[in-house]
């Protein structure tokens, strides 16, 4: 083991013996955490993202902070429901945050995990296209999120203003999109990571049921997807186990969904 970390998911609630009662004091705490964990010498400061509930929900402010109070620990997500984002208004966000930290942000994407609400992300104003499941929608966020934040232009200028050229999204963070992971829970869509060339975040909370015991079938996962990875064509292998973490090697990165290693 190489990295270990932590990964907070914020909780607060006002009741009797807590000492996060609020959202502020879940913020402050994993600020003081992060400090801590940074002190001893952990590697990855990360948290999880949920929406309608008394956790932290938008990650950007937060991890901001953290990086402004820390200076070696990576910062990041595990994982960000791409269902309810806005990928152009997400790469401002993260860029930013990924500016600020020196460049130590490793962002965890997926499809979404349960929420309380039921078809959440409409309320916030994404609902799937005709044809187009959830789970498409995340994709395409995804991609889109994606393009931006490798500096594509996702928008023209106005004509009456000028020659009309592509428009980038700003702020830019160089080496982002390496930084970008994403959370599989089954083997298929650990290949498809894969394929489009995202770093791999196997979770604890596996999908598929083989009979085989979850260890051996995460190792499968993840067998997966280096042999995916090779067959695309890609320089740099990456991959990871789970049990909450990011994991990093000179030869392998992977991630797990909850919580923070390094094989």
């Amino acid at each position: 083991m190489k990295t270990l970390g932590f990964l907070s998911f914020g909780h607060y609630q006002p009741v009797r013996g807590s000492r996060t009662r609020t959202a502020r004091d879940a913020f402050t705490q994993t600020i003081e955490l992060a400090i801590a964990a940074e002190e001893i010498g952990l590697g990855m400061a990360a948290v999880r993202v949920h929406h309608f509930g008394r956790q932290a929900s938008t990650p950007f402010p937060l991890l901001a902070a953290v990086a402004t109070r820390t200076h070696r620990i990576e910062i990041g997500t595990a994982v960000i429901d791409m269902r309810y984002e806005n990928p152009y208004a997400m790469a401002e966000q993260a860029a930013a945050a990924d500016l600020i930290s020196g460049g130590r942000l490793q962002l965890g994407l997926s499809r979404g995990s349960q929420e309380v609400a039921r078809r959440g992300y409409e309320a916030f104003g994404h609902v799937p296209a005709k044809g187009m499941s959830d789970a498409d929608m995340a994709v395409h966020h995804t991609a889109e999120f994606r393009r931006a934040i490798a500096g594509q232009p996702v928008a023209s200028t106005d004509p009456t203003a000028g020659p009309v050229t592509g428009l980038l999204v700003e702020p830019h963070s160089p080496g982002l999109t390496e930084r970008i992971w994403w959370g599989s829970s089954t083997r298929a869509s650990a290949a498809w990571t894969a394929e489009r060339g995202m770093n791999l975040m196997s979770s604890t909370l596996l999908s598929e049921d083989t009979g085989t015991p979850f260890d051996e079938l995460q190792r499968e996962q993840i067998d997966t997807y280096r042999e995916a990875w090779r067959s695309a064509g890609h320089a740099t292998l990456r991959a990871c186990p789970s049990v909450a973490v990011f994991c990093r090697s000179p030869a392998t990165r992977t991630a797990s969904t909850s919580g923070a290693a390094t094989v």
